[in-house]
């Protein structure tokens, strides 16, 4: 049977759409459960559409054949039985399909060896394109840039015609497009290692099962480790061992049954539990506006209502602060409410950079000589706590101050309720960079940190009071050379805008450090820095009059001009 005729015939029988290529179809699926319309209404649920993959045809040519094995590929997680068939018994032996998915341009060129050659047994067909991504073993998704080429395949003919594949690199190759159709973004919670009442937000890719509903794919991956970002930095509430027995939903609740080591009697983590179920189920638009009732074996452990009042999440204060010749002033809605109490609210030169701790308790600012703190009440003084040639200060959740020394690398740690001197934290990875810039998040897990000019890299303090460290360090945005990275901010614990100056102008990006997610934000004026809280974005613009600040508007298209001069450096606490 030819492909043509194959494919008619399963979209028949499937009452299906043909995908883009050879080898598949495409057959929309709504996952064996969803709720009915009582209630919120969402499902349990998410619609995906799921490929069918066509085994190879005597008739293809090299092309068709690898596009066949492709889309075998895109099915492979729910279809393992297809693939093999383009295998040589030899190649089935060495394959695995375990290990990172290299995410690719749907638009990828099959180069078939040069006509020109003397063709043996074994071709080998090269793969070129755009890469996209990298999904790793822990779900966590890479952005990638750049070509790919030097993805290679070896064809052998096949007896009765056709090829099959003798030789073939290790892991899944996916399209952007079987990505998109076949994966969810997903946001996990875990505790916070350092603040067991707070959670931290974990974004994974989650492949959707036609097997099981979104929900319980969400909970089954919930009880294992968070990313490799995260590692060290956060715990779980679930004991080892515990498993999602099932799954159900009336008409005003959803009933989540756990198997395992779980006591009923001991609720000291029921809280922490809880929350993590409801979260990393509400904020995937799942079981929202739902009773959501934990079970042990069957017994009721915890209900959890939608309308719970708690502070699992950061609920750091949004009120805007900036600055005037040297002085802190508070920021209305509407524009200047007047300084702040004590000195920090005098006029002063010579003190910049500077940071508000969390709630506006303290204000910290970078002298020609270190670091300054005071409190913003009438009896409070500025007092130099650290000396050197310091990165500009950036405040913890927790009530300390960090700074990185340029001159001795090394990351500082200033508690000013411990009456001690600055404390060194290891850093080892940033060893030999030139960091010109950290920012803690209001989590008080992830941090930012500037190096040089043009790259941005997020962290984890991980490892506890006891021995905590500054870890797990890896990339997030590099950006092109003649450019350089004017201000870096926290808008909440997973987005970071990312301020930048090149020769054709400014860009200003929001950027999500789960999954490299990348958002424009537009500009009106040139911008000397930025401040963030939610969904609040301040910025000082640079006009032909004087600086302004300014901020965004909700929906992120426009700018209003909330001080017309005589302003500077807008601040939230903390970020």
């Amino acid at each position: 049977m030819t492909r043509t005729r194959r494919l008619g015939a399963v979209i028949a029988i499937m009452v299906a759409v043909a995908c883009a290529g050879t080898g598949c179809t495409v057959i929309p699926v709504t996952g064996p459960t969803t709720v009915n319309e009582a209630g919120s209404g969402d499902p349990l649920s998410k619609p995906f559409h799921r490929m069918i993959a066509l085994p190879p045809d005597k008739s293809w040519n090299e092309e068709q054949t690898i596009r066949g094995l492709q889309a075998a590929m895109a099915a492979y997680a729910d279809d393992p039985t297809v693939l093999p068939q383009y295998l040589t018994p030899e190649a089935r032996a060495k394959w695995s399909a375990s290990g990172p998915v290299t995410v690719v341009d749907d638009a990828f060129e099959v180069v078939p060896p040069p006509q020109s050659d003397e063709l043996g047994p074994v071709e080998k067909v090269m793969l070129k394109g755009r890469w996209v991504a990298r999904i790793n073993e822990d779900d966590s998704y890479a952005p990638t840039e750049g070509q790919w080429d030097d993805y290679s395949v070896e064809l052998v003919k096949s007896q009765g015609g056709g090829y099959l594949v003798s030789s073939l690199p290790n892991g899944l190759l996916l399209t952007n497009s079987d990505v998109a159709r076949a994966y969810r973004p997903t946001n996990l919670y875990y505790v916070n290692g350092n603040s067991p009442n707070t959670l931290v937000v974990d974004r994974v890719r989650l492949r959707l099962k036609p097997t099981e509903t979104y929900a319980q794919t969400i909970l089954e991956r919930l009880l294992k480790s968070p990313t490799s970002a995260l590692q060290g930095a956060v715990t779980t509430s679930f004991p080892s061992g515990t498993k999602v027995q099932s799954i159900r939903s009336g008409e005003d609740r959803v009933v989540i049954n756990l198997s395992g080591p779980l006591d009923p009697l001991d609720l000291s983590a029921e809280d922490s539990l809880r929350a993590q179920i409801r979260y990393s189920l509400n904020k995937n638009e799942i079981a929202k506006g739902r009773v959501i009732e934990i079970q042990v074996d069957g017994e009721s452990y915890s209900v959890d209502r939608p309308d719970s009042d708690d502070d699992w999440l950061d609920a750091t204060s949004d009120t805007a602060y900036y600055i005037s010749k040297g002085a802190v002033h508070y920021m209305s809605k509407d524009g200047p409410a007047g300084s702040v109490p004590g000195p920090a609210g005098e006029e002063r030169e010579g003190f910049q950079d500077f940071a508000l701790s969390k709630d506006g308790g303290y204000v910290a600012a970078r002298t020609s000589t270190g670091i300054s703190v005071a409190a913003l009440t009438q009896s409070g003084r500025w007092q130099e706590v650290m000396k050197g040639e310091l990165t500009p200060p950036t405040w913890h959740r927790d009530g300390s101050l960090w700074t990185y020394d340029q001159r001795n690398s090394a990351l500082l740690r200033y508690d000013p309720m411990s009456g001690k001197g600055p404390q060194r934290i290891s850093s080892p990875k940033l060893t030999g960079l030139d960091v010109t810039r950290l920012r803690i998040a209001r989590d008080g897990v992830r941090v930012a940190i500037t190096t040089g000019q043009n790259t941005v890299q997020i962290g984890a303090l991980t490892g506890g009071a006891a021995g905590i460290m500054l870890g797990n360090v890896h990339a997030l945005t590099t950006i092109e050379g003649g450019t350089s990275i004017i201000d870096v901010a926290w808008g909440d614990d997973e987005h970071l805008l990312v301020l930048v100056r090149s020769k054709a102008g400014q860009v200003l990006n929001e950027i999500n450090v789960g999954d490299g997610e990348i958002e424009g934000v537009p500009l009106k004026e040139p911008l000397v820095s930025v401040a963030a809280v939610n969904d609040r974005v301040l910025a000082e613009a640079k006009t032909d009059k004087s600086n302004q600040i300014m901020e965004l508007s909700q929906d992120r298209q426009s700018w209003t001009t909330k001080i017309e001069s005589g302003a500077s450096t807008p601040l939230f606490p903390l970020g």
